[in-house]
């Protein structure tokens, strides 16, 4: 048995956690820089909580509020800057999966002098800024990852940073932050998170180690969904604490998993709705889940029961049933796209990663069965 296990982020989980816990921090300088969007922060409570717990510590901060959905190379270029400007010494991640990948691209950019087209080639110096991440919705698993994803505009796609200097050094989980979430964002995030589970089992680097925790992970995440419901517009105080917890906990579970595992076609594919169609990440990863299991089913009937037992679903049609009931009409693309996606999709490096590589027909085929063709 081989067993390759490396997490260094420390992992604090409770109910004002960052108050409780706010002296971990000072190990890492006297001057933070607060990355985040304009708004969800500061409206779940995060942000006054962290600025309060950096108070008292007697640590100063700025604030770097200008990251979107889905952030370009542009804006992490420009925090880094910002960070630089400030003289920041250590950088705090607050959000979902976009804030949080950039905070940790800012990290690494505001100490190294790399030009965009070097940014990608994994070519970096041993050296960033410490990250301290705070996640407000239950999803990425960012927070537990050595990876930042941002948006290529010239590969036409997402593409990921990738170095052990950007596993977080903190990762502050109180679930309290996900409470307002709408309930469609709650959807959509928590089958981003079931996709990294099942993925990290799916691939050629998954061990005994990561699929114990994907197995946790969708089983945790497997037993919420059956409370989500998109016909609830806001899911604020109708999901209980319990669910809320699960669902967190259930995130970064999944986070561990990718971490060690990588992703799968599935995020490739994924990728190619969210560029082109401004297709929410979880919800595109959730339209290619169920087919690209199917798919694996053929080859290796083995492997997807066992991602269908960690469901608690006897089989493929309940499995799919429970996407078709959390997202819905599937969206339409034509022809002509369903080629280009596929072909866009096929030059991704987590192709290879997948226990059963598809071919670019297979892509075609799988996009084929998840969406509305026209």
């Amino acid at each position: 048995m081989i067993i390759n296990f490396f997490m260094p982020t420390k992992v604090i989980m409770s109910e004002e956690c960052i108050i409780k816990h706010a002296d971990l921090m000072k190990e890492y300088g006297k001057k933070a820089l607060i990355v985040t969007g304009a708004n969800s922060a500061n409206n779940c409570g995060a942000l006054s909580d962290i600025t309060l717990a950096l108070q008292n510590q007697g640590i100063t901060y700025d604030i770097y509020d200008r990251i979107r959905s889905n952030p370009s190379i542009a804006s992490v270029y420009d925090g880094a800057a910002f960070a630089r400007e400030k003289e920041s010494e250590f950088v705090i991640g607050i959000g979902g999966g976009s804030p949080m990948d950039a905070a940790k691209a800012i990290a690494l950019l505001a100490v190294q002098d790399l030009k965009e087209e070097e940014l990608f080639l994994g070519k970096y110096d041993n050296l960033a800024l410490p990250i301290v991440l705070i996640p407000t919705t239950a999803g990425t698993g960012s927070e537990v990852t050595p990876y930042s994803i941002l948006t290529n505009d010239i590969k036409q796609t997402k593409t990921s940073i990738q170095a052990p200097l950007l596993f977080p050094k903190i990762a502050y989980l109180d679930a309290r932050y996900t409470k307002s979430l709408p309930m469609t964002v709650t959807i959509n995030t928590a089958i981003d998170a079931l996709s990294h589970a099942i993925e990290g089992m799916l691939t050629i680097r998954a061990t005994y180690v990561s699929n114990a925790l994907a197995i946790e992970s969708i089983e945790r995440i497997t037993q919420c969904l059956r409370s989500l419901s998109p016909s609830k517009v806001n899911s604020e105080n109708q999901l209980s604490k319990d669910i809320r917890e699960k669902l967190l906990y259930g995130s970064m579970l999944a986070g561990v998993v990718i971490a060690h595992t990588g992703t799968t076609a599935v995020h490739s594919m994924g990728y190619c709705l969210t560029y082109f169609k401004n297709v929410d990440h979880g919800r595109a990863n959730g339209l290619i889940l169920p087919s690209f299991l199917r798919f694996i089913a053929k080859h290796d009937i083995e492997l997807a029961k066992k991602v269908l037992s960690a469901a608690g679903v006897a089989s493929m049609d309940e499995f799919e049933a429970i996407f078709l009931r959390l997202l819905g009409d599937r969206e339409q693309i034509t022809v002509k796209e369903m080629e280009r996606f596929a072909a866009i999709a096929f030059q991704a490096k987590n192709i290879m990663n997948t226990k059963v590589i598809p071919t670019k027909e297979d892509i075609e085929n799988i996009f084929t069965r998840s969406l509305q063709i026209l």
